[in-house]
């Protein structure tokens, strides 16, 4: 039984949902469809890309995802599917691709099949669905359309080391609050050595000092730092909401310095 799974914008209150659904199931009845999620901040492809990036490791070969996110195509951001580390991909090529993967994927082909209606504005019913299905029955994605040779690029800010400092940003705030960053454990590892050092943010406001396993190691109520089942750096605070009570967004900015040893 093939596996599709769904990520979108659109909520769970209009019909969009299982609008896609039923296309999947009219192509393909014996499909198994999986909701990752459709609570994306609309129209936040860096978010989507974060999501679905740290899901897609954990689900089988031949999988096939439909990116519900910023679907309407033009001559610019074009429909596509990508083969990337045994796992189909689909949806609009504008940028968000090059968030979700690490390399170049094996293949990218343009979707070349017809719409299921006249009306273009929903793309992942109409066109998108039927490319999951023939390809979550084992149809061979080249029947989809022609090679695509690259992706579109996003760049996104990556940390920098600027003398002691490394200077990262909040990347994802996950629905308890917790503080998501750019900054992986190795690269935190590689700059603080055996160093002392300091985790600050909100203009320094708040600091913390060291990292710990789990939230358990401080009281409730107090800020921790720890490293996410993905190795991300993580500041959260013990059974609190971190984004409201410290006051951070997305895209506010983290930075660690390593402390002198006297």
């Amino acid at each position: 039984m093939g596996i599709i799974t769904l990520i979108s914008d659109w909520g769970t209150s209009d019909y969009y949902v299982s609008a896609v659904k039923g296309m999947i199931y009219k192509f393909y009845p014996e499909a198994q469809i999986v909701d990752i999620t459709h609570q994306i901040q609309p129209f936040d492809s860096i978010e989507a890309a974060y999501i679905l990036k740290n899901a897609s490791q954990s689900f089988p070969d031949g999988t096939v995802h439909i990116i519900g996110i910023n679907t309407e195509e033009s001559l610019k951001d074009m429909h596509i599917v990508a083969y990337y580390n045994k796992q189909y991909f689909i949806g609009t090529d504008d940028g968000i691709f090059s968030l979700i993967f690490d390399h170049q994927p094996e293949n990218i082909y343009e979707l070349d099949i017809p719409l299921e209606s006249s009306n273009h504005t929903f793309s992942s019913r109409d066109r998108f669905a039927k490319a999951a299905a023939h390809l979550a029955k084992g149809g061979d994605a080249k029947d989809l359309g022609p090679d695509k040779l690259e992706l579109v690029n996003k760049m996104l800010f990556k940390p920098v080391i600027i003398e002691d400092t490394l200077k990262g940003m909040i990347i994802h705030i996950d629905n308890y609050q917790n503080l998501i960053t750019n900054i992986s454990k190795g690269e935190f590892k590689s700059f603080v050595s055996n160093s002392k050092f300091e985790i600050s943010f909100r203009s320094q406001r708040y600091k913390v000092t060291e990292v710990h396993d789990s939230y358990g190691d401080v009281r409730p109520g107090e800020i921790v730092a720890l490293f996410t089942s993905n190795d991300s750096l993580e500041v959260s605070i013990n059974k609190g909401k971190a984004a409201s009570l410290l006051g951070i967004q997305k895209s506010d900015p983290i930075v660690i310095s390593r402390i002198p040893n006297k």
